[in-house]
Order: structure tokens, then sequence, then C-alpha cells
């Protein structure tokens, strides 16, 4: 006889700054993973746009504010840009190795060159080897670290590791929980978008539907590189809905033209991949 499935409960953290839009404050509910039931759990939570972690999962419940909006890209559907072509050909070359949620020292010191180049004060900068080590092994689910390198120069042994992205398996798809990477690699560009085209690929090889990428924050330009991969749906209070290729096709135009005000280039610029870590405050 199989044990009843506990039905989980929920707290909510107290208030605190918006980490995306100034001026406002975010608010979570989240609820434990453990025990046998913990993938399934995750994997309906996922669906309803909660995302996980370590043992917590979580979705953002704020009083005045909605700007935080689940996506997904249908994987088996993908259509890339013509940029996202050439951003694939360019690392086609890497090694991808699919490894046990173990952490590294190699691992940690790519984590932080990745966020003292991309995101200096934010406020995971301040993560030392242990809080990595437990954002990556303190995990009731199936996960893995996916690891970008190199080709080793001599054909023997590990090449360079240039980016790697923990990765939780759901029943639908593979959801990215973070990912970083090389900012300063003069030969790579748009290693960080090659990270969700290679999850994309690897998702429709697997015979799943969708990448769930997290949560897309209008109004916020570092979440801006989401929309740009098609097709996208997006989670309301009624189900997943897919953004039409208009729609796409007006968020992709704000985020260039953004960039660009942001930059003062006259020219069309590519997106730099943001990072997705929301730190529960409870």
């Amino acid at each position: 006889m199989n044990a009843p499935v506990r039905f989980p409960r929920f707290f909510v953290t107290a208030l605190s700054p918006c980490p995306y839009l100034p001026g406002k404050s975010e608010r979570k509910v989240f609820t434990e993973l453990r025990g046998p039931h913990a993938d399934t759990l995750n994997d309906a939570l996922g669906r309803i746009g909660f995302r996980r972690s370590q043992n917590v999962a979580y979705r953002p419940s704020c009083l005045d504010c909605s700007a935080c909006v689940s996506v997904r890209v249908a994987a088996k559907e993908f259509r890339p840009s013509g940029t996202q072509k050439r951003t694939f050909k360019a690392n086609a070359d890497l090694e991808v190795t699919e490894c046990r949620p173990w952490s590294t020292s190699e691992q940690y010191d790519l984590l932080r060159r990745y966020l003292n180049g991309r995101h200096p004060g934010g406020g995971m900068v301040k993560m030392d080897e242990v809080d990595f080590a437990d954002m990556v092994e303190h995990t009731p689910v199936t996960t893995s670290v996916v690891e970008y390198r190199e080709p080793s120069p001599d054909g023997y042994g590990l090449g360079r590791l240039v980016g790697a992205c923990l990765t939780d398996r759901q029943g639908d798809g593979l959801s990215m929980i973070y990912s970083f990477y090389d900012p300063d690699h003069e030969s790579r560009a748009g290693l960080g978008n090659f990270i969700i085209l290679d999850h994309i690929r690897r998702t429709a090889e697997a015979g799943l539907d969708y990448v769930y990428l997290g949560y897309w924050v209008q109004g916020s330009a570092r979440m801006q590189y989401k929309v740009r991969y098609r097709p996208m749906e997006r989670l309301s209070r009624d189900g997943w809905h897919r953004m039409s290729d208009e729609e796409q096709d007006e968020l992709i135009a704000a985020t260039v033209q953004t960039k660009r005000d942001a930059s003062g280039l006259g020219s069309k610029d590519g997106v730099t991949l943001g990072s997705d870590k929301r730190q529960l405050a409870v």
C-alpha cells in the first residue's frame, strides 16, 4: 500500500525591496520540498509558476505588482533567429557534459568571475564556496550540473570550463535554475545564449516539451533577453498561453531600443544573458 501524498504547507516571506524594479517591494509564497514525493511536487508546482531554490519551491506573491511572469520555450517547435543560429554554430565545438549535482572549485571560480563581471552589485556576489555548494548539492529532486568546456588543447583530459547551468529535470521539460559563464571570453560571444539554445536542443532530443526560463519581468532590462526565444509561452491566471509573433516582435524591438538608449549605440546590439536567481528572505 502506497503512503498518501502529504499536501504541502505554504508560507509567505516578509516584504523586502524588489531586486528588479526600483521602488517596488517583493513577497514570496513558498513550501518545502522533501521526502519521496519531492520530484512529483516540484513538477506540479513548476507547471503553475513555482521555481526551486535548494529544498524550497517559491513564487512571487506581491501585493501591488504582477510584473514577474513565468515563461517557457516550446522546445520541439523552436525557431531560431539568424543571430541564434550563428551563436550556436560559433560555440558548437564546446564539449557538453551532464554532471551529478556536486560542486567543484572550478565551477565556483567561474561563478565568481561571472558575478563580478555581470552582477557586481547583486546579492549573490557575497556567496562563498560553502553557499555555492549548498545551492548545487542541497536538492531533493532530479538535478544535474551541465558543464560547457572548450576542447582540450592536447586532446587529453578536461578542457577549460567556460559555462555551467544547474538544471532540474521535470516531467515535461528542463528547468534552468541558474546559469553562469565566462563574462570576459574574448573569442566566444553569446555564451549565455548558447547555454539556453543547448538546453532547448537537449529538451527536444529527450522528447520533452518545454524549457522553463523562470520569470520574465516586464520593465527590468536584464530580464528582457528571455523574449527572444520562439515560440514562447507565458503563465497567466487561466493557464499557459503562447505569445503571438507580433507580441514578441514588439517586445524584442523594445528590448533593442532600451539597449541602445542605455549604451548610446546607434546600431543593433546583442542582449546579454542575465541571471534569475531569486534569494529567499524568510
